[in-house]
């Protein structure tokens, strides 16, 4: 795919009469010289990954560090009490979301959506809609491919990695693709789609990477769950016709602009915010 403007797949869309998760696959079957079929079942196999490492995960297991691990099931525990302020889509949601985290930092099923360290946003908002809205399997599928196209413009205009652009890319750029997905799922229109991206990234402009340790773990797993929670506030603001002043192509670009001038020091390199607070030191010096 070359897509460097999500206008661009929602013009294509209107003018092929197509829905814009059909633009997005046409463009792989053409770059990858596959058929719908073939693209269809790469995308399940990734859903599939996904799917397996929410169930798979294993409280006990610990990262080498000593800094994840567990935290799952306490939030597990916690949403069975039915105490939360938050409803059972949340609740399920921010679970899945630190697991997902924590498996990935505990060297197991690794789901880069997009990267790792965000692994677990995406996972997390549509297995839990697809638990408790009961959806049909082709529709998350079709979400999916939403994500991807969403993804491959951010990738193209601003960026997705942490090291250039902060954590605004990695996060942010997960939490912008699950609000469109969640929009689409939810019967949103082009429209609606495109201004819950917009919002999305809105909300997360110049959040910086400073892993302590270098290591995404701290704070990063629980940015998954945060990031999720903006997905869905998004999803929520656009499908209630709240719509974004400024249009998603140019809120892509400011979110590129603020990566580059994010310093060094706050793009993944460990040496301000978190990191280098007394208790990340102490943790970077017993890891050495």
């Amino acid at each position: 795919m070359a897509f460097r403007k999500l206008a661009e797949i929602a013009e294509m869309s209107a003018k092929k009469k197509l829905p814009m998760w059909q633009v997005v696959q046409d463009a792989d079957c053409v770059e990858q010289g596959i058929s719908r079929e073939e693209s269809l079942e790469k995308m399940k196999n990734i859903l599939d990954a996904m799917r397996e490492a929410d169930k798979n995960y294993k409280s006990s297991r610990c990262s080498r560090s000593g800094m994840a691990g567990g935290d799952g099931e306490k939030v597990r525990a916690y949403n069975e009490q039915g105490s939360a302020l938050v409803g059972d889509f949340i609740s399920s949601m921010i679970e899945k979301a630190v697991k997902m985290g924590e498996s990935n930092a505990c060297m197991r099923r690794i789901v880069a959506a997009p990267t790792a360290g965000a692994c677990g946003v995406i996972p997390a908002v549509l297995l839990t809609y697809e638990e408790t809205k009961k959806a049909p399997e082709q529709k998350i599928l079709e979400a999916l491919y939403l994500t991807a196209g969403i993804g491959e413009v951010l990738a193209e205009s601003a960026s997705i990695a942490g090291a250039e652009g902060g954590c605004q890319a990695e996060i942010g750029s997960a939490a912008a693709m699950a609000a469109g997905a969640l929009t689409y799922l939810e019967g949103g229109d082009n429209e609606a789609i495109l201004h819950a991206v917009a919002l999305c990234i809105k909300s997360i402009l110049g959040l910086t990477c400073d892993p302590v340790g270098g290591l995404v773990e701290v704070p990063c797993i629980k940015r998954n769950a945060f990031g999720g929670v903006n997905a869905v506030v998004a999803s929520h603001l656009a499908m209630a016709g709240v719509k974004s002043r400024i249009p998603v192509d140019e809120v892509i670009d400011a979110m590129g602009r603020i990566g580059r001038l994010i310093p060094a020091c706050l793009r993944e390199t460990g040496q301000e915010g978190l990191a280098t607070t007394p208790t990340g030191l102490g943790i970077a010096e017993m890891l050495l």
